[in-house]
């Protein structure tokens, strides 16, 4: 267990023994912890790791933030220049550690909380930790994270799927993959990434399968980031947005529909108010139209070592990598609180807190069209503001 003690400032806005609990030390986590202290609040980060930025050093070798180094900066302190206009994973760490270490947060690692619920005298909230701890807090951020845990669909006949079969939360590089005929399931910035990944990493032959047919967009257009364009749009109405959305589409982006990625029926904005951001080109679209990355039907069934597709194809390829998505994994946690909706997400988030859970918030439960990080950042004051009026 590793501990980050602050350095001696003037620290009186909580009970000595009861501090503002943060569960999880990712870039939320992080940030929450800067913003209460930066107000005078004690703020402890339990991680259950052993080091902060636990989940982006598990993520794929060559991925980058798909959004700008300027727009992706955590409260208090820039991201270095020299990390570029797209920050990559071992640089996102570097971060994430400088950020931790600059500000002299209070992390504890190596803890892992399984449970929170009202303390005993009813000012505050006591967490089950690991080792048998019990932990009183004026308040509680929880910050564990939007990619948790892998999610599989329960396809028929997985279980007894002779092929090589993993979740994309394991995939690192091609290289275990060269020479070799890979399908990719699911076509998120995910499952997009891995595929071009592959194809350019030396796999033998690379299939996308596809379900709902995603948005695609140009990560950058003549300077100009799709992420800027989200931070304007963000509270447009919906309909405006898919209405603005379709043209600038077809100018920016070419049809794909001969090879099986037809422009979607549903409004971009649309779907990402459910929950589906666009797909930002990272090389896609290039691998798509030379045949590199060939598109297929949805998985519907494995069967024996192979996979059975929604069209009736039948295919053997050598591995798939589902990059089928993740959970939030928080029904353990605070699911007996009713904090959560049907999907598991909590009904509110940043610096609203549910009516029956006063002092409990939640940060990087989202997937804004603009930009995670710069949410984090945003939700990060917005709790602290709200934590030190509910502490005044």
């Amino acid at each position: 267990m590793a501990v980050s003690r602050p350095s001696p400032v003037h620290l009186s806005a909580t009970p000595a023994d009861r501090p503002v609990y943060v569960i999880g030390a990712g870039p939320g986590g992080l940030a929450a912890a800067y913003a209460l202290r930066a107000r005078g609040i004690r703020a402890v980060v339990l991680e259950k790791a052993d080091q902060v930025g636990a989940s982006w050093r598990r993520h794929y070798d060559r991925l980058h933030l798909h959004t700008t180094r300027r727009l992706s900066a955590l409260p208090g302190l820039a991201i270095p220049r020299r990390f570029g206009r797209w920050v990559a994973r071992d640089n996102v760490v570097r971060y994430l550690e400088k950020y931790a270490e600059q500000h002299e947060l209070e992390i504890v690692t190596g803890v892992e909380v399984s449970l929170v619920e009202p303390s005993p005298d009813g000012e505050g909230w006591l967490l089950h930790a690991s080792g048998g701890r019990e932990l009183t807090g004026s308040a509680v951020v929880v910050a564990t994270g939007y990619n948790h845990t892998p999610r599989v669909p329960d396809w028929p006949g997985l279980d007894g799927y002779g092929g090589e079969f993993t979740h994309a939360g394991a995939y690192r590089n091609a290289e275990p993959y060269a020479g070799r005929d890979v399908l990719v399931v699911g076509a998120g910035n995910t499952g997009a990434e891995i595929a071009v990944d592959l194809a350019e990493g030396g796999a033998a032959r690379v299939r996308l399968a596809v379900r709902t047919v995603p948005h695609i967009m140009r990560r950058s257009l003549f300077g100009w980031a799709a992420q800027y364009t989200g931070v304007l749009v963000r509270r447009l109405p919906v309909r405006l947005v898919d209405r603005l959305a379709g043209p600038v589409a077809k100018l920016s982006t070419p049809d794909l529909s001969a090879h099986g990625l037809p422009r979607p029926g549903t409004g971009l904005y649309s779907r990402v108010r459910e929950g589906a951001v666009p797909v930002l080109d990272v090389g896609l679209i290039d691998a798509v139209r030379k045949g590199k990355v060939e598109v297929v039907a949805a998985v519907e069934a494995f069967e024996d070592e192979k996979v059975i597709l929604a069209d009736g194809g039948r295919i053997s390829p050598d591995a798939v990598i589902a990059a089928t998505g993740y959970t939030r994994a928080l029904e353990d946690l605070v699911g007996h609180l009713g904090v959560l909706d049907e999907h598991g997400k909590p009904v509110a988030h940043g610096s609203r807190t549910p009516a029956q859970a006063q002092g409990l918030y939640f940060t990087g439960f989202t997937n804004p069209i603009s930009g995670m990080f710069r949410e984090l950042a945003t939700d990060a004051e917005k709790i602290a503001k709200a934590v030190a009026r509910k502490l005044s």
